[in-house]
């Protein structure tokens, strides 16, 4: 060994490899100095029989030289540390595992038969959508809650939080080419970022149908309707749920009545729609903060906790558009069976400015719930994109209320995986022709699962029986030779052989 007076590096001969050759390892205990590199300091563990059983985290160099002592030095040990990640999803957002996708597939299934039956055609739009198209100036809490930020091209984008502006830019973008009245539905994801409790997320999926073209309210009753119907399919009845509908045209005549401009419309508006999450003081002090008199709050305040068309009428008169709006929508309400789930609410505004008519919320009676569903009309939506004035109405759906209130009724159905035939061969030679048979019943339109390892017999039945399979399908040697397979049915126990061919 030979060890200079500045630095503690160390040759050891190596026995295994060529006498003109030798391992260059530097020790550090505990540290190395060497001459013209930086101070290196390491664990001393590292250093215990480093070049017999080097430790499968370090990475450790040899160099080989004819030089004696002159060649390069090893670098240091480098530790990998692996990255440890939450394996949550982030907060506010979901996984859907298969018994999760399964009730997701038969709540949209529903949202899509209903859409079906009353003759809308079904869209989509990117989820990625222009900031722009939700910046508005009446301080809606969605204009705070979007997931925006700045491309790479320097556009201002932000990940959709309602699926209404994006339909209102698809029809303006098709113009002419489209004719109304058009009946369109989407189910598309939204982002909102706001504070996460049962029944609201920051990611969500929404049910939309809107009607554009259709000024009367006969387009709301239709609207209406056809969530009455879905949650008749989902087995909710009008003691469960119902919908308090007004009218924006109610407010407007209040705050004509006081003389105050059209242009604090819509901020009072989505001021008033926070009644029923913050206290009444609080909404009389953010009232008065936008410049609305203590006069014409306390008549806001009186005309919004009335609850009954005659009393509306008392107060408003009978001439007004809200009355015969609403009076209207009930008489239809008749016509078409759903009375009885509807009332009168005049403190229902919507949180959205762009609203200009009849409204409508579907709330949980019980009042564990916030707000199932909500739209209304919005006719002047198109024109502030750059468009032009279209009666237009239509609704917002999610999905994540509607399931926890499903689940506290007892009404999520209980989906288990629902395969048509597992194919078994008995042994791996046999691998072949039970794809074959797979193959054959897969294009007949059955749900086969092909088991794709040599597995005992007892394990299929068992597979089987996780994944709800209604055949089993044994592919044996001495039946193919013959043409032929097993069948079993597994809800009944017989079984019997059949010709390829003849599988079903």
């Amino acid at each position: 060994m030979a060890m200079g007076a500045a630095n503690a590096t160390l040759f050891i001969l190596n026995p295994r490899l060529k006498p003109i050759s030798k391992t260059l390892i530097s020790l550090s205990c505990p540290f190395s100095f060497l001459p013209n590199r930086p101070f290196s300091l390491r664990p001393l563990s590292l250093c215990q029989n480093s070049h017999e059983n080097p430790s499968p985290s370090v990475k450790t160099t040899t160099t080989t030289t004819t030089q004696g002592r002159s060649g390069a030095l090893s670098p240091s040990p480098v530790i990998e540390t692996p990255t440890i990640i939450d394996v949550n999803p982030p907060r506010g957002t979901r996984d859907f595992a298969p018994e999760d996708m399964r009730i997701r597939n038969w709540l949209f299934h529903n949202f899509r038969e209903v859409s079906r039956i009353l003759a809308f055609e079904e869209v989509d739009f990117p989820v990625l959508e222009s900031e722009a198209l939700y910046i508005r100036k009446a301080g809606e809490e969605i204009t705070e809650q979007l997931y925006s930020f700045e491309d790479k091209g320097g556009r201002r984008v932000a990940l959709r939080p309602e699926l209404t502006p994006s339909l209102a830019r698809l029809v303006i973008q098709k113009g002419k080419s489209i004719a109304l009245p058009l009946k369109w539905f989407a189910i598309g994801q939204c982002w909102r970022y706001e504070r996460t409790t049962r029944g609201r997320r920051r990611e969500h999926y929404q049910w939309n149908m809107d009607i554009i073209g259709i000024s009367g309210v006969a387009a709301e009753a239709e609207l209406i309707f056809s969530i009455v119907t879905l949650f008749k399919r989902l087995g909710l009845t009008a003691s469960d749920v119902g919908f308090k509908v007004s009218s924006r045209k109610v407010l407007q005549a209040v705050l004509q009545r006081y003389s105050i401009p059209e242009s604090k419309f819509g901020e009072v508006c989505v001021i008033i729609d926070k009644m029923e999450k913050i206290p009444t003081e609080e909404v009389e002090k953010k009232l008065f903060s936008v410049g609305i008199s203590l006069e014409a709050i306390k008549g806001i305040l009186q005309v919004l906790s009335l609850k009954s068309l005659s009393e509306l009428e008392e107060s408003l008169g009978a001439t007004g558009d809200a009355i015969a709006d609403l009076k209207q929508l009930f008489s239809l309400a008749e016509h078409y069976g759903y009375s009885q789930w509807i009332h009168f609410d005049a403190s229902v505004v919507r949180g959205l400015a762009y609203y200009t008519g009849v409204v409508f919320e579907g709330f949980d009676r019980s009042g564990n719930l916030r707000a199932i569903c909500g739209g209304g009309r919005y006719d002047r939506l198109l024109s502030t994109f750059g468009g032009v004035d279209t009666p237009a109405c239509g609704f917002g759906f999610g999905d994540a209320v509607i399931l926890e209130l499903l689940k506290d009724k007892g009404l999520l159905p209980d989906l288990a995986p629902q395969v048509d035939d597992i194919v078994f061969p008995l042994d791996q030679e046999l691998q072949g022709p039970a794809a074959m048979v797979a193959s054959t019943l897969r294009q007949k339109g059955r749900s086969v699962d092909l088991v794709l390892e040599d597995k005992r017999l007892k394990w299929v039945f068992k597979h089987a029986e996780r994944i709800n399979a209604a055949r089993l399908i044994i592919v044996g040697d001495s039946e193919w030779q013959q043409g032929m397979v097993r069948v079993k049915n597994l809800s009944t126990r017989e079984e019997h052989n059949l010709k390829l061919d003849e599988l079903e």
